[in-house]
């Protein structure tokens, strides 16, 4: 049976930076395992600007990042890649490949996912009304229109405000459609603030918040839909509908790790990321089996995905040489605000970085951090959900901790 020190599964931003974080501490033999022709992941087919400013200190294309990434690792012969091969199975640490060779097994010391996310489709939302060509996810449009040139509407209609509505809004504006509108459930987007300036503003589009698409309607063709408003319960509101004719409707509705692998694995499963839960080796429940990027919780920036994929290779080089100090687990708990952590728990002794989202718009306000032995006040001017935030807390101010941390916003 193949077998090596480090098998990590997608070959995307997270992955790519796992190989090179294991590599830096120490480990020789790392697979990468990707099921599409090519490296990068999602990346390949975002060729707007916008990535890079934290990892490379410029601003690069979604290819051209995947590339710069690659570059570090390419000529590394410790650092192998198999590409349209399919895992269809982990037991013990013992990866099934499927691929044009057939199955074949790989034992591995420690696995990595990096399996990054995907979109929610029409069904996950009861959208209503006929299954007529037209309604595609953002995200599909995307690699038709970037990877394939080919533009799937020309009177369109976006649904969800998130990053990759947003950018398509523009994207296709720019190759000749009309984007009639954007509509958002929240009262709020939930996209970047730069996003929703320079690809809705910039360009005329208008956001429809606290609304929603109720219908789809056409015979073969969409041929219209029905936008309606939502109060602030999120429930319809009866007499508000407007008919929007158009011949496309996308739907940016939220992204879910895709961690169908980790559930068949056994691994603990965070019911508000919907991802593994994690330490801050961002090792899961199962030893030696650790997560990181999209798969673990849905971030806002690829360069955070790399710097956690890193953090989570080095990890990964720990606990296959048998560097890891075991020392106190802590708990991380949230509330009133936080809708999430990651990692959900953390052993003292070190500098650590906790990352993690709220639930609603918070104008002057403060993060609470507290436990028996730590109270600090961390001012915010603002925060938003489709932002993600991040706290780094020294091991000096955590050493006295006595207890689970909790995470609060207070106004």
């Amino acid at each position: 049976m193949e077998k090596h020190q480090l098998v990590i599964i997608g070959g995307g931003s997270a992955g790519i930076a796992a190989a090179l974080g294991a590599y830096e501490n120490g480990l020789r033999d790392i697979l990468i395992i990707e099921r599409e022709s090519e490296y990068g992941g999602i990346l390949q087919q975002c060729i707007h600007n916008g990535f890079g400013l934290h990892t490379f200190n410029e601003e690069l294309s979604g290819p051209a990042y995947a590339e710069k990434y690659y570059d570090l690792i390419k000529d590394n012969e410790c650092i192998r890649f198999i590409y349209d091969s399919v895992v269809t199975q982990i037991k013990n640490k013992t990866v099934t490949v499927q691929n044009s060779e057939g199955l074949k097994k790989i034992e591995a010391d420690a696995i990595v996912l990096a399996t990054g996310c995907r979109e929610r489709p029409a069904g996950a939302i009861g959208l209503k009304g006929n299954r007529c060509e037209g309604v595609y996810t953002a995200g599909t449009a995307q690699k038709y229109l970037n990877k394939e040139g080919y533009l799937v509407g020309k009177r369109v209609f976006i649904l969800g405000s998130g990053d990759i509505g947003l950018i398509m809004a523009r994207r296709m504006t720019l190759e000749g459609a009309k984007v009639i509108g954007v509509a958002e459930l929240q009262p709020y987007s939930n996209g970047l603030a730069r996003n929703i300036k320079q690809c809705l503003e910039d360009f005329d589009i208008p956001l429809y918040l606290s609304h929603t698409v109720e219908a789809v309607y056409g015979s073969s063709r969409l041929e219209y839909i029905t936008l309606i408003e939502v109060d602030d319960k999120l429930k319809k509101i009866e007499g508000s509908e407007q008919r929007i004719d158009c011949d496309c409707l996308l739907l940016s509705v939220g992204l879910i790790p895709e961690n169908t692998l980790i559930e068949e694995l056994g691994v603990q499963i965070d019911p508000r990321t919907k991802g593994a839960i994690v330490d801050d080796r961002y090792m899961t429940s199962i030893e030696g089996i650790f997560a990181c990027g999209n798969t673990l919780h849905v971030h806002d920036l690829v360069d955070y995905v790399s710097a956690e994929g890193k953090k989570a290779g080095k990890a990964a080089a720990d606990y296959v040489l048998d560097n890891l100090k075991e020392t106190e687990l802590v708990r991380n708990s949230v509330s009133n605000g936080v809708s999430y952590m990651v990692p959900q728990s953390f052993h003292k002794g070190n500098d650590l970085e906790f990352m993690f989202r709220v639930n609603k718009v918070f104008k002057d306000c403060y993060i609470h951090v507290y436990g028996e032995g730590l109270d600090k006040k961390i001012r915010k001017m603002g925060i938003v959900p489709s932002e993600m935030q991040k706290v780094n807390l020294k091991k000096e101010e955590l050493e006295n901790l006595d207890g689970e941390l909790n995470w609060e916003v207070v106004v």
